[in-house]
């Protein structure tokens, strides 16, 4: 399959996704704020082990304009050793009761490829499932999914957390995304899946020049009709660049949210939802404009 090239890089055709009886409407963009509960992110700014810390930038990052909260229990850094299904399933269960407990209106979502976490945490009242395998490392994932009724994040990751980056390898990495993903959207829609967004995974098994040329050719996959989410904050393929550290890189972040939505992603998966507000801000002015 050839990549399309397409030129037109305004939104695709609106799409809203069902959170537990509630419609997350994107047809325009919208926030998706991490909250780690792990102390191995690789941004150390992102830890929030302590339930203490979680509710307090929770809190912030709801009141900052994030439409949903994303709960990962175990990280997905390079090189990250791997915790099985019953410790993440402690580590996040807990933290979704406690904040829906202190924000019941919280849309929140669960970064897990575990079927069993993913159920455990939607009987909690998690209403969105965040999948970096997509369904790779659980064969039982899609049919979990699919009976929860919750909407789904499939993402592309080439390998697994521990040896994603030794060497990745594409021949076109645009157009074997694309394959990867026509055939992902087949299955989940097989398995009954009715809400899906397709994230093409920014630096999980993809070199500097593989995640840019991603970035360069994202207005390619609205031909697979589903919203598009991208998280790109304080990653390797900003701070190897500007030679810098995921500390310092909130500016080149701020840069390709905006490059971003200029190729139609919907939901910005981010540390800091402030500074990605008002880059949404601006960029809506500036279509309103045209």
């Amino acid at each position: 399959m050839a990549t399309m090239g397409f030129k037109n890089t305004s939104l695709p055709a609106t799409f809203s996704i069902n959170c537990g009886g509630r419609l997350l409407w994107l047809d325009h963009p919208q926030v998706m704020g991490i909250l780690n509960l792990t102390d191995d992110s690789f941004y150390a700014g992102s830890r929030y082990p302590d339930e203490k810390l979680l509710l307090e930038k929770a809190e912030e990052m709801l009141s900052a304009g994030a439409a949903v909260l994303d709960i990962g229990g175990q990280s997905t850094r390079p090189g990250a050793a791997l915790l099985g299904a019953e410790a993440e399933k402690d580590k996040i269960v807990p933290a979704v009761r406690s904040l829906l407990r202190h924000f019941p209106d919280a849309l929140l979502s669960v970064d897990t490829w575990y079927a069993e976490v993913a159920r455990a945490a939607a009987g909690e009242g998690a209403v969105i499932i965040n999948d970096v395998s997509a369904g790779e490392m659980d064969a039982d994932m899609l049919g979990a999914v699919a009976a929860l009724g919750v909407p789904y994040i499939a993402m592309h990751m080439q390998g697994r957390p521990a040896t994603m980056q030794q060497d990745p390898h594409y021949d076109d990495v645009v157009r074997e995304l694309l394959d990867f993903f026509i055939v992902k959207k087949a299955r989940c829609r097989e398995a009954g899946i009715g809400d899906l967004i397709i994230d093409p995974g920014f630096g999980f098994g993809k070199t500097l020049a593989h995640n840019y040329r991603l970035l360069g050719h994202l207005e390619d996959f609205q031909l697979l009709d589903a919203p598009l989410a991208a998280g790109v904050s304080r990653k390797s393929m900003i701070y190897r660049l500007l030679e810098n550290t995921p500390e310092e890189a909130l500016n080149g972040t701020t840069a390709l949210h905006m490059l971003l939505l200029q190729k139609g992603v919907r939901l910005l998966r981010v540390h800091d939802v402030k500074p990605a507000m008002e880059v949404i801000r601006l960029w809506e002015f500036y279509r309103e404009q045209q």
